[in-house]
């Protein structure tokens, strides 16, 4: 017997129900092999945008919140990297725990405390409270975004599967665009009088809409082997990201006082530590936080070495064009944010062709992609050279357009590579390794490359400044290009 929400048949006595083939239907929730449908799809992968749009979206408020609330550069660049190293250090927990305790109910718990963060931080009266609050919301970022890819490894498989990361790859990419862009329109629209307040407080609705698809229309999946929390090696890759990341990200405004200097003596024996550990319970049989024995497989191995400089230059590059544009050219946040539209346009064109081009020249798409990029960072670069004066949307659209084609082409291929060879019981930590290997490298980008351009930018100039930040993003783009040469040929 057949309906709109599926076909009921008997097999050995029991009662099973069978996918709908009504485009957006799913299954029950608690069905053996639960599919995710068309709904759920775009329910997780709204759970997938809002912590990478929430991580670049105050880029461009940022002089906006330093003349309300009287941050200073050191609490500014706080109010951006709490958010990120608390992100990027909970994220392999986040898919851990997802694995254990059900990816639905973990996405659902993220998805209401990004909710709640968010207004916290809207309604922060000082700047100490906007970076408690950007911390917390970083933390239940990185119990909601693991759940997304976990899910769609679980519960897709074949060309479905690779249309859902496809999906997925464009959503993350044009997410850290558009982040820029309506953080420009909101803070000038001054919704309400709250104007920059409006960045955070617009994700509460958006959070209650997720909430609401989520219960409707995503499975819930975990591990069929869950694993307990692996204590020490959460403890040491906490250790080690914080390390590195904080006083980066930190030194330049602060000084580069003592506690920066230690703190990065400390990474490397806490990041050699994290990695003996995590290789000894892997080999005693036990599941650690991150197993090497996952770095066994080429295709994830030979893919996260490309996100990194990938990630870094992409990290990098959003956050010196939104403060050159703002404070070098003084355009206004909308104008700043606007100049990305090219760059955005030609990303999402790249990612809905990409599908159809893997098919026919597999990994090879990803080096076309990382030349592509590479002379729309050459334009970008030779037009701020030659016309700084005169720069605008126009000037800068033949590079952007270029730059963001070119990205398009690698990002959603990278995200379907990295994963393609993980086990489904695996995918919550599959997942959580790559998106913290993305968020901490979006962040070292943020932390060197930004850091650079406001050191040079105070003894060089606004344009030298940016022209020598952009053919460094440029070396990223290359290393890409060469390391791109040893991915699987075939991608499934």
């Amino acid at each position: 017997m057949s309906n709109s929400t599926g076909t009921t048949v008997k097999t050995t006595g029991q009662t099973v129900r069978t996918p709908s083939t009504v485009p957006g239907a799913v299954q029950r929730h608690d069905h053996p092999t639960p599919v995710l449908g068309t709904l759920g799809l775009f329910t997780v992968l709204i759970g997938a945008a809002l912590p990478l749009i929430d991580f670049f979206i105050v880029n461009v408020a940022l002089p906006t919140i330093d003349h309300d609330l009287a941050a200073g550069p050191a609490m500014l660049e706080l109010v951006v990297a709490g958010y990120g190293v608390a992100y990027a250090v909970l994220l392999v927990l986040g898919g851990r725990l997802g694995d254990v305790a059900g990816r639905r109910r973990l996405f659902l718990l993220g998805m209401a405390a990004f909710g709640l963060t968010s207004l916290a931080c809207g309604l922060s009266p000082n700047a100490w409270t906007l970076v408690g609050a950007r911390v917390a919301q970083g933390a239940s970022s990185a119990l909601m975004l693991p759940q997304v890819l976990a899910t769609i490894q679980a519960t897709t498989a074949g060309p479905r599967r690779a249309k859902a990361m496809g999906l997925y790859g464009a959503t993350a990419g044009l997410s850290m665009v558009a982040g820029q862009i309506l953080g420009g329109v909101l803070v000038a629209a001054d919704v309400a009088g709250t104007g920059w307040r409006s960045i955070f407080l617009v994700n509460v609705p958006v959070a209650l809409l997720g909430l609401v698809l989520a219960v409707r229309s995503v499975p819930e999946t975990r591990s069929e082997k869950p694993a307990p929390v692996d204590i020490p090696g959460t403890l040491l890759l906490a250790l080690s990201l914080v390390t590195l990341l904080a006083p980066l990200t930190e030194g330049r405004a602060a000084g580069w006082p003592l506690w920066t200097w230690i703190s990065l003596g400390v990474f490397p024996f806490a990041a050699a530590a994290f990695y003996l550990t995590e290789r000894a319970a892997d080999r005693r049989g036990e599941v650690p936080l991150v197993p090497p024995s996952l770095l066994r497989l080429d295709s994830l191995r030979r893919g996260l070495t490309l996100v990194v400089p990938f990630s870094i230059g992409f990290g990098g590059f959003m956050f010196v064009i939104a403060v050159a544009l703002q404070q070098g050219l003084r355009m206004g946040p909308v104008t700043a944010g606007f100049t990305l539209v090219p760059l955005a346009a030609a990303f999402f064109a790249a990612s809905l062709a990409g599908p159809r081009l893997v098919g026919r020249y597999a990994s090879r798409v990803v080096t076309a992609g990382a030349v592509i990029q590479a002379v729309g960072v050459t334009v970008i670069a030779a037009t701020v050279w030659w016309d700084w004066s005169g720069l605008g949307i126009a000037a800068l659209a033949p590079g952007m357009a270029l730059a963001g084609f070119g990205q398009g082409l690698q990002l959603p291929v990278l995200f379907r590579i990295v994963l393609s060879d993980v086990p489904a019981e695996r995918a919550g930590v599959g997942g959580g390794m790559m998106t913290t290997t993305q968020q901490a490298s979006l962040a070292l980008g943020v932390a060197t490359l930004g850091t650079l351009f406001l050191s040079l930018s105070t003894s060089l100039g606004m344009r030298e400044a940016l022209a020598v930040t952009l053919l460094l993003q440029l070396a990223t783009v290359a290393v890409t290009a060469l390391l791109s040469l040893r991915l699987p040929r075939t991608v499934r």
